[in-house]
């Protein structure tokens, strides 16, 4: 028996989304979970950031940054993974702009499986390629963007045996869904505005699913043996699961399909996550915007960078800049009042800042060089005081 299929031992240690989710997930209950701990992740208040303060917007980040693999999709491959293992499977492929590929592969591995992907050659976060070069997946460089290579993993899946664990797979939407469980059970309630990062579109489809059957659970007046999280809930559902969010998309200016309405060609943004054009759950996404009267905007890669500093300099937060679309999208639109006073906000920052080194270097202060004396270094910090 491998460590995959291995069942975890009871106890009240957490031991991942699945096990925790496990009635809400396509899943066999025999069926032992691909692991390493993801979900559960911090619901962090904003409490530095003026444009926030001055509109007493409650304004709470989501930081999937702090999943194993430093990203949302952590949530999405545990399940996918356990159900290609359950289902025999022996490899997986995905085409990626980075993260997808390092949760394929770290995921992969520890179910003992082999893992191929495809990434665009030269538009990749060198973070996230280290991930999946480390983690033992066959990393295939094509001289085209995401679009094309997921194209190609779309075609290769129908002819190799190997499984599509791209958010193409419903198995991904599965598990990112629980995300929206995981707010609601932090917050107490569900949010008044749900802020995102849009690029492949999956992760708002996802959030939105995951609302929609929270709010579909019978009411409990009791919180143990909760039938829809398996007694770990403190919450009585009748009382949180009346109103559902706004669901709200922020696409870097260079890569907004939903804002131009069609699909695009060549997207371009520093927001290498989601430089993407041709959203795989297109009809989906739109579906997710209008039944929560929610919309689409755009930020431009100025404004994405301009929060990805703010958020680290003001909130201690460091994520990369496709995750800062959404604060940026959201303290714009707060400052228009479009998110009204008194809101609830939650914004979902989809990964680490350490997947994109490179970007957060360029628009940082260099080091400060000086003599290995007191006066020099003490001259320093005193000039720098606030």
């Amino acid at each position: 028996m491998t460590s995959a299929m291995r069942p975890t031992p009871p106890g009240s240690r957490y031991s991942g989304l699945v096990d925790k989710y496990r009635r809400r997930l396509p899943l066999r209950a025999e069926t032992a979970a691909v692991t390493l701990g993801e979900g559960n992740t911090p619901l962090i208040e904003l409490q530095n950031i003026p444009e926030v303060r001055a509109r007493e917007v409650r304004v709470h980040v989501k930081f999937e940054g702090l999943n194993p693999t430093a990203s949302f999709k952590d949530r999405g491959m545990t399940v996918a993974v356990t159900k290609a293992v359950e289902e025999g499977g022996r490899a997986v492929i995905c085409a990626s702009t980075g993260n997808t590929s390092a949760s394929a592969a770290a995921y992969a591995a520890r179910a003992e499986m082999a893992a191929f992907v495809l990434i665009p050659e030269g538009k990749i976060a060198l973070g996230k390629l280290a991930q999946a070069m480390m983690h033992g997946s066959k990393v295939i460089q094509i001289q085209g963007n995401f679009d094309a290579g997921m194209a190609l993993v779309k075609r290769i899946a129908d002819e190799a045996p190997v499984i599509l664990v791209n958010s193409v797979n419903p198995y991904r939407l599965q598990g990112q869904k629980t995300a929206a469980f995981e707010i609601i059970e932090q917050l107490g309630r569900p949010p008044d505005f749900h802020c995102l990062p849009v690029g492949n579109a999956g992760n708002i489809t996802a959030h939105w699913i995951g609302y929609c059957e929270y709010s579909s659970v019978p009411g409990e007046r009791t919180t143990s043996a909760c039938a829809f999280c398996d007694g770990d809930c403190r919450l009585l559902h009748d009382r949180v699961v009346a109103d559902r969010p706004k669901m709200v998309g922020y696409q870097a200016s260079g890569a907004a399909p939903f804002l131009r309405g069609t699909m695009l060609e060549h997207p371009e943004t520093v927001a290498t996550a989601i430089r993407i054009g041709r959203p795989q759950s297109w009809e989906q996404a739109w579906s997710a915007s209008r039944e929560s009267a929610g919309w689409f905007d755009e930020c431009t890669d100025g404004e994405i960078l301009a929060a990805q500093k703010l958020l680290a300099e003001k909130e201690g937060i460091f994520c990369e800049p496709a995750s800062a679309v959404s604060v940026a999208g959201a303290i714009r639109d707060i400052g228009r009042g479009k998110i009204p006073e008194g809101s609830q906000v939650v914004c979902t920052l989809t990964g680490h800042g350490l997947k994109d080194p490179d970007t957060a270097i360029k628009q940082s202060v260099p080091p400060i060089t000086v003599s290995a004396e007191m006066d020099a270094v003490k001259k320093v910090i005193l000039d720098n005081m606030n």
